[in-house]
């Protein structure tokens, strides 16, 4: 290499020392070069004034500053003439204090020279003026009224330099600037309008020159603003710039300032546009409160249209700026100085922008080239200047100049022509390593003058072949070698040697496999707030050592953050947390090696719902619609799909709800709204995409619709009348938005349907309804109802037809006919009433059906009997009209004559009558019309159960049917044996009808047997009932007991065997010191008793004997501490017991009176009682049992009933069948509808399922779970405390 380059803005002596160090560096580094102590170098400008404007002569020091070798001597040119010449100086000019100052106002360059050339400054351009000073005023005093604009002058004096402005109270206290207070470009003090609080007399403009190092201030103005009862708004207007358009014309670089400002009340609001682009497309910014656009080092970019647009409520104005950017000549090539070896071609290349472009001119050491001699070896073409074949007389400084009619640029740049000997300066033996595909850059540094030419070689079995052979390999100007797409081919060793010389060196290639990203990275798509991890997969060299991973987003680095937005993970994955919409971009994974690295780019494209639309508008405004209009907002890449308008329709005195209006294709900006009048309207609109609706836009301008007729009118007119003499018109009321005006009401007019000649009256009302008096009983009328406002009448209506009030029917249906279908089922015909007897609108007729009883029971004949029985008739009586209103039943019967009456008894009699009836009630009833159903079926029997007396006998009780449908013949007995393999015969038995038991001999106590029983009339069998049964063997008391003890008492338990009936026995008790005490009688079926009474901690023997024979004994202590320890209680005293025993007396009689009082209301079947105590006067008393009557409806009754029960009336007279006093301790007592008993001596009814195998189902009983339970016997008191109070 045989040049160094050398920068003219490089500092003085800075490219000699920089050639000089670059040559050591190379000689230390690499070789051992010759270099001459004293290499000359021609001058460059290293520094030179600008221009300036000078108000004093201490301002004038024009300095200059150059490099060189030998150091350059200084000249000063002005106006084109030697100002001043200075061989030995520093190059500064400065002013003699005997010279005026504009004395030294013009052009000024610097010359620098030495042995080697000459080096030119720029143009300065000096400019001199005086102080500036103020002028005399007088002093201002303004006033205005509140809310009118004002302007304070300020009067600033010409200067070529720019003045400072700033408005000041005599406190020197800042006058406070808004949007409605401004300073102009010009000084001014600019109100949009005034406030009350705006007066002041010291209202002061202070105008700052820092170049002359003076501050002016102007005569205090006053501004006195009168307060007004009527401010008035007033549209906007524009103080600065007058009238609609300004051009500016401004150089590149400069700064640049639009202003605007407004003026009206309210204070209008400015905004900046600009046509041709959009405003944030320039570089200018918004200041003093968007009332200036100021261009700071403006550009080609700025030049075009802009608008300022001041706005308020009552209108806008606009002024347009149109601005033109030019340009000074400025550099875009500049020539490097440089050291050549002789023969060598120089091509300096001098490029120059500008608007308009400018002229580019060559000199030489100062001298315009084409004042000096030609040169063939010296070609000029524009801006390039080439030099062949270069000599040392070629050394010199050459100017590159460019200008056009906004000044001129100038740069200096030398050739430096010498003579050294040729070296290698890069080291030998040099090893490259590269990865396949990469250019591989061989160096082979050279030094001298002229420059050497340098050749490479590939060494090749012992063999030196030229690279230039492959068409891969270039060998540069500068000696290095490139290799194009490195391959494994490429590698081996390489000579680099200087033509002429036996100088050489050689160098190593290394080639490796190349770094590559295995698989390219994906494009995402990404809902905004969830996260990403990004896999970066890669290939190394074996050699190579782990690479670096570096992930970039748009060029820029990033790093691992404190809440882990980014990681980088080892395997070369990025995670990104909490995507947000900064974080779209394209991301670029770098794998670097020391060698070389690969990269992929994938993009992230943020999603999320839309921005909110903007910029709503109400066009084209009418007094029934209007034109909505919009501008989307930023979608957040996902298309926006539709809009949806959301309208809050406030009426005129309240406000109404957002409901949405509309949904639009996302298209469409605009839609046009229907409105109804006298209402105000606002709009919103929110945008939609796929993942969801954006926030609603800020609501639109409120829109005021005026007043109007009603449009509709009230729909649903008709008559509700309640009273017969008067009518009530009502309508559906219209919804408040179709008021349409103030004064909003119903005009309700009406007149008799008689004929067209009646006239129509009217009234009008705020509300429905509206009553009619005096009318009529349902008089027809035609009825209207019309909408009216303050504005006008709604459309007419069509008459509708009402009706005054209704009365109930003056007659009754005639002819009353009544046919039978069947037993159960009859025809009812009869004639309809007419018409004005009806009064009103007839709804139907009413049947009213009275069942009378079986068949002929209504007309028998009472027989008169003694007192008691005249009692039961009376009861039978009672029953009777109670049966009757029970099966009273009433059929309603619409628009027909005819009805079909089922459900009807069998074998009853029946009346019935017709009415008609309206919506104001029924009318007289008809004459009662008498028919008669025939016999059916019975019902099947009820309370079928059974008892075994013995281990053969089986005795079946049940009660007649409920219903026995006609005259009952008798009962059908079925029986038959259960078998699991075989059948058994089936025997029949027919039972007279006025039995209710039957009994059952021989049968096997080893089997079961299946019973059935149904009743018969002449119409037919009724329904089954079916019960299984088997016979008990005889009880024995328990011989298993389980005892629990406690400290007063002893629960004893057992289990009672299978098929064993009922049997009583006593505990017997022996206690420490004691006697044996004897319990009450128990039952066998109780399975569970307490002996109560005993004492505590005291050790008892306790047996259960039957007959004198002792079944079960045991020993035993209850707990508690001894009972001689324990104190007397007043449990124990006389008194306490006694009234204890009071109060169960008490309780008992209420109980027997309430017996009494609740039999006075039973049926009672005399014959059925008889019967009962026949046969249970038959029966045998066992053992200690008591012979109690069973209930034939309830028999664990008996399990129930204590041995005291026999005491509560001891002196009954049972002599009488008719008496009621025999039967004052049964708690169920029932008549028959012939005033005959049908029920047993009873305790409790109902109670609980029968264990003697009652069965009331009508279906056949399973066999395979017959019911086993025995019949209990005679129940026992549980307690011995309850009769005797313990011991």
């Amino acid at each position: 290499m045989s040049r160094a380059h050398c920068h003219s803005s490089a500092p003085g002596g800075k490219c000699k020392t920089q050639l000089l160090f670059l040559l050591l560096w190379f000689g230390e580094t690499f070789a051992s070069i010759q270099i001459p102590k004293e290499l000359k170098e021609p001058p460059l400008i290293t520094k030179q004034s600008q221009s300036y404007t000078a108000f004093y002569l201490d301002d004038i020091s024009l300095r200059c500053e150059a490099s060189g070798n030998p150091k350059p001597s200084f000249r000063w040119v002005k106006d084109g003439e030697l100002f001043m010449e200075d061989k030995n100086g520093s190059g500064v000019l400065t002013a003699d204090d005997k010279e005026e100052l504009k004395f030294y106002q013009g052009k000024y360059r610097c010359y620098a020279s030495n042995e080697l050339g000459t080096a030119e400054s720029g143009l300065i351009d000096l400019m001199t003026e005086p102080i500036p000073v103020s002028v005399k005023e007088k002093r201002v005093v303004k006033t205005v009224n509140e809310g009118e604009s004002v302007v304070l002058q300020c009067n600033i004096p010409n200067s070529t330099v720019n003045a400072y402005i700033h408005w000041m109270d005599r406190k020197l206290m800042h006058i406070k600037q808004s949007n409605r207070i401004t300073i102009g470009l010009n000084g001014n003090l600019y109100f949009a309008n005034a406030l009350i609080s705006n007066t002041r007399d010291d209202y002061t403009c202070y105008t700052q020159y820092v170049e002359a190092r003076t501050i002016l201030s102007t005569e205090p103005v006053s501004l006195i603003v009168n307060p007004s009862n009527a401010v008035v708004n007033r549209p906007p207007a524009l103080h600065q710039p007058k009238g609609s358009h300004t051009h500016f014309s401004a150089l590149r670089g400069q700064n640049l300032i639009l202003e605007c400002i407004p003026y009206g009340l309210p204070t209008p609001l400015v905004k900046w546009e600009r046509k041709d682009a959009p405003l944030s497309s320039s570089q200018a910014t918004l200041d003093r409160f968007d009332r200036w656009l100021e261009f700071s080092s403006i550009s080609e970019s700025d030049d075009g249209e802009y608008t300022c647009t001041a706005s308020n409520p009552l209108g806008n104005v606009t002024h347009s700026y149109t601005v033109t950017v030019e340009a000074a000549p400025y550099w875009t090539k500049q020539p490097e100085s440089a050291i050549y070896g002789p023969g060598e071609t120089v091509r300096l290349d001098c490029h120059a922008e500008g608007i308009p472009t400018p002229h580019i001119a060559w000199k030489i050491n100062g001298v315009p080239i084409s004042d000096t001699i030609a040169e063939e070896r010296r070609t000029e073409k524009g801006g390039t200047l080439i030099l062949s074949d270069v000599e040392k007389g070629d050394t010199a400084v050459y100017q590159c100049e460019a200008s056009n009619k906004h000044g001129t640029a100038s740069l200096n740049t030398y050739i430096n022509v010498v003579v050294l000997p040729p070296q290698i300066l890069t080291d030998d033996r040099r090893v490259y390593r590269l990865t396949e595909g990469s250019m591989a850059s061989l160096i082979c540094n050279s030094f001298g003058s002229p420059r050497p030419h340098i050749s490479w070689f590939f060494r090749e079995n012992e063999t030196s072949v030229s690279v230039l052979s492959n068409e891969r390999m270039f060998e540069m100007t500068n000696g290095t070698l490139h290799i194009t797409s490195v391959s494994h081919e490429d590698a081996g060793e390489y000579e680099c040697s200087v033509k002429g010389s036996n100088i050489s060196i050689t160098a190593l290639l290394v080639v490796l496999n190349k770094t590559q990203i295995s698989s390219p990275l994906r494009d995402f798509r990404i809902l905004r707030g969830s996260s990403l991890v990004w896999p970066c997969r890669y290939e190394v060299d074996a050699e190579l050592s782990k690479p670096l991973i570096q992930w970039r987003k748009d060029g820029h680095k990033i790093t691992s953050a404190p809440d882990d937005k980014y990681t980088v993970f080892e395997n070369g994955s990025l995670r990104i947390t909490d995507i947000h919409a900064e974080d779209a971009g394209l991301y670029t994974c770098e794998v670097i090696t020391r060698l070389d690295f690969a990269k992929a780019t994938g993009s992230l494209i943020v999603i999320d719902k839309p921005e909110p639309p903007h910029s709503l508008k109400l066009d084209e405004k009418e007094n029934r619609s209007i034109t909505l209009s919009w501008s989307p907002g930023f979608d957040n890449n996902s298309p926006v799909s539709e809009f949806v308008i959301e309208m809050r329709e406030d009426l005129h005195l309240s406000k109404g709800t957002w409901k949405e209006l509309k949904r639009v294709p996302a298209e469409i900006g605009h839609l046009e709204i229907p409105l109804l009048p006298y209402c105000s309207y606002h709009f919103k609109v929110s945008a939609v995409n796929e993942i969801g609706a954006s926030k609603f836009s800020v609501p639109s301008e409120p829109y005021t619709t005026p007043s109007a007729a009603p449009d509709i009118t009230p729909v649903n007119v008709r008559s509700e009348s309640i009273n017969p003499d008067s009518m009530v018109i009502t309508w559906e009321e219209l919804d408040q938005r179709h008021f349409n005006g103030p004064g909003f009401g119903y005009k309700v007019l009406w007149r008799e349907a008689a004929g067209p000649d009646e006239p129509w009256q009217s009234a009008f009302v705020s509300h429905p309804p509206f009553t009619v008096n005096n009318t009529g009983t349902f008089v027809p009328f035609e009825i209207k109802v019309q909408a009216a406002n303050g504005v006008g009448d709604g459309p007419s209506p069509e008459a509708a037809i009402g009706y005054s009030g209704e009365d109930v029917p003056q007659k009754a249906p005639t002819q009353i006919i009544v046919s039978l279908f069947n037993a159960t089922t009859a025809s009812v015909r009869w004639d309809p009433v007419s018409r004005e007897s009806v009064r009103g609108h007839l709804l139907g007729y009413k049947i009213s059906l009275r069942r009378l009883g079986s068949r002929g029971d209504h007309l028998h004949q009472k027989k008169k009997k003694r007192a008691l029985a005249t009692v039961k008739e009376m009861v039978q009586d009672m029953e009777q009209v109670m049966e009757i209103e029970e099966e009273r039943r009433e059929i309603v019967v619409e628009g027909r004559n005819e009805a079909i009456v089922a459900g009807l008894d069998f074998y009853s009699d029946y009346e019935l009558s017709v009415a008609a009836y309206n919506s104001k009630g029924e009318g007289p009833m008809s004459l009662p019309t008498v028919f008669s159903t025939s016999e059916g079926a019975p019902g099947r029997v009820s309370n079928l159960r059974y008892e075994s007396p013995s281990e053969t006998e089986i005795t079946l009780f049940w009660k007649k049917p409920h219903k026995t449908n006609g005259i009952l013949r008798g009962y059908i007995l079925l029986y038959q044996k259960f078998l699991k393999n075989g059948t058994s015969i089936l025997q029949a038995i027919q039972v007279d009808p006025k039995e209710t038991q039957y009994k059952i001999h021989d049968l096997d106590s080893k089997n079961f047997y299946i019973f059935t029983l149904k009743a018969f009339t002449v119409a037919g069998e009724g329904e089954s009932t079916h019960v299984n049964a088997t016979t008990l063997l005889d009880g024995v008391p328990p011989t298993t007991v389980n005892a629990t003890v406690g400290e007063t008492s002893v629960n004893l338990s057992w289990v009672q065997g299978e098929r064993y009936r009922n049997i009583g026995f006593t505990i017997h008790y022996l206690g420490k010191g004691g006697q044996w005490e004897e319990s009450e009688q128990v039952n066998l079926t109780q399975t569970f008793y307490q002996l109560q009474g005993l004492k505590a901690g005291t050790p008892y023997r306790l047996e259960i004997r039957h007959n004198n024979i002792t079944y079960w004994t045991q020993d035993l202590q209850t707990n508690g501490p001894d009972v001689d320890k324990v104190q007397s209680s007043f449990a124990t005293e006389g008194w306490f017991i006694g009234l204890i025993s009071a109060i169960v007396l008490l309780l008992l009689l209420l109980l027997i009176l309430c017996f009494i009082k609740k039999s006075k209301g039973g049926k009672y079947s005399v014959k059925d009682k008889e019967e009962g105590q026949m046969d249970s006067d038959a029966k045998p008393m066992k053992d200690e049992a008591f012979g109690e009557y069973r209930s034939l409806e309830s028999s664990d009754n008996d399990e129930k009933r204590s041995f005291s029960q026999r005491s509560l009336c001891p002196d009954l007279k049972r002599e009488s069948d008719d008496s009621l006093v025999e039967y004052g301790d049964s708690v169920d007592i029932q008549f028959n509808e012939d005033g005959s008993f049908i029920g047993q001596y009873s305790g409790r009814r109902d109670t609980q399922p029968y264990p003697h195998g009652e069965q009331e189902s009508s279906g056949v009983p399973s066999p395979t779970n017959p019911n086993m339970h025995p019949p209990p016997s005679g129940s026992f008191p549980t307690s011995v405390t309850g009769i005797l109070g313990g011991n």
